[in-house]
């Protein structure tokens, strides 16, 4: 009766956690008690005296998922464990309901602190695992040092009647033959807008000019420098003078000249396509923009976090650029099954179970990690209904023992009084 009633409540609990993310159910093993030896005529007997409770272990079968819209919330396709801090030693759990606390810190209900591989100041992943923190901080900005822009200059284009003096800004569109803005960072992220005015100086010539605000002067305009492009017969760009860059001047206590180096393509290649050059071309079309590029940025603050399925954490800011903070690290055990429950779905290291393996996501026999869902109970709820009715059973029927018992002894009674 005692070995059924605790198989009784290890039945209730896998009932009760049905619905507890990441929960795995435990099954009871029985072995039967032989503790008596009887001699007859006919040799040695054995009785048994009932039945024992051999042992309670997890079952680690893999539970179904369930999609959610938190990115945080994580579910582990295949064999290990997170790695969760608790008070400083470490645990481990299948239950993927992570969050951030105040600090940063990537935590499970329980405020236990997911683990991981750490991400050095360029975004690599070290081999060095600790807590996993989303920083705070902004994104650094970054002053813009080249920048990349194709166009095509109508080849049919003639110089204007009245083209600007080299160095002064145009004062109207008669002083060039078209114009293009980009935008460009300075050393502390702010933006600044560069006018380029191209001017056609002959046949197959042309010069850009670069013109900002005047930083001194509201309201007036400031050239920044010029930069000559020259073209084949055949309208592909032969020299964009790229080799020396143009000195900006932004004012303000910012890097004061910041160099950028302003290329156009050399125009000798083929598109991937195969129909037409690429870079910038002075074809007998209208002017285009067909593509402009520079590597500056401003400073932004986290608006993302993303997880891929070898765990690794990629943040991405407002200012558009993404940085890796890190890599969750997964565990595996050689006996899973001797692992001891500590409550709130978390697992302890005995000597049964074998020390942990420590290893990234994909690697090493572990699982993938599945972003944005969660690993629900692996209860089979009909099963344990099952079970529970078998118990029931058996309980009933070795309770009928104690009730034989007590009218045998009634019987022996009877016989002495």
């Amino acid at each position: 009766m005692d070995a059924s009633s605790t198989d009784l409540s290890v039945i209730s609990d896998n009932i009760a956690n049905e619905n507890t993310v990441g929960f795995k159910s435990s099954s009871v093993a029985f072995g039967d008690v032989l503790s008596e030896t009887l001699n007859t005529s006919s040799g040695t007997s054995q009785v048994g005296r009932g039945v024992e409770v051999s042992s309670v272990a997890p079952v680690f079968t893999q539970g179904s998922f369930e999609t959610t819209t938190n990115p945080l919330d994580l579910a582990i396709n295949g064999n290990g464990f997170f790695i969760v801090n608790q008070d400083g030693s470490n645990c481990y759990t299948r239950a993927g309901q992570f969050s951030l606390d105040k600090n940063g810190n990537i935590v499970d209900p329980n405020g236990d602190i997911l683990q991981g591989y750490l991400a050095d100041a360029s975004g690599n992943i070290t081999g060095t695992t600790g807590n996993l923190t989303i920083p705070t901080s902004q994104s650094t900005a970054n002053a813009t040092t080249t920048a990349a822009v194709s166009v095509n200059l109508d080849a049919t284009a003639t110089p204007p009647a009245n083209p600007f003096t080299l160095g002064t800004p145009p004062t109207t569109p008669a002083n060039y033959n078209y114009s293009n803005t980009i935008s460009v960072y300075d050393s502390q992220g702010g933006e600044h807008a560069v006018t380029q005015y191209f001017v056609n100086t002959g046949p197959n010539a042309w010069t850009v000019e670069y013109v900002t605000p005047d930083p001194a002067n509201p309201g007036q305009l400031l050239v920044q420098g010029t930069q000559d492009l020259t073209f084949g017969n055949n309208g592909s760009l032969t020299n964009d003078n790229s080799t020396t860059p143009i000195n900006f001047n932004f004012g303000g206590n910012v890097t004061n000249p910041q160099p950028i180096t302003f290329t156009y393509g050399n125009g000798t290649g083929e598109t991937p396509a195969g129909n037409g050059l690429d870079g910038t071309t002075q074809f007998a079309s209208a002017f285009s923009v067909t593509s402009v590029n520079q590597d500056g940025y401003a400073s932004g603050s986290l608006s993302s976090v993303a997880v891929g399925t070898d765990g690794t954490i990629t943040g991405t800011y407002t200012n558009g650029q993404t940085e890796t903070i890190g890599q969750i690290a997964l565990a595996n055990f050689a006996a899973p099954t001797a692992l001891t429950k500590l409550g709130n779905n978390l697992f302890g290291v005995t000597s049964g179970s074998g020390q942990p393996l420590v290893s990234a996501p994909s690697t090493s026999g572990l699982g993938t990690v599945l972003s944005d869902t969660l690993e629900l109970s692996n209860v089979d709820l009909a099963s344990e209904f099952t079970s529970m009715i078998i118990a029931q059973r058996s309980f009933e029927a070795n309770s009928k023992v104690i009730t034989t018992t007590d009218e045998l002894l009634q019987a022996l009674v009877s016989l002495i009084t």
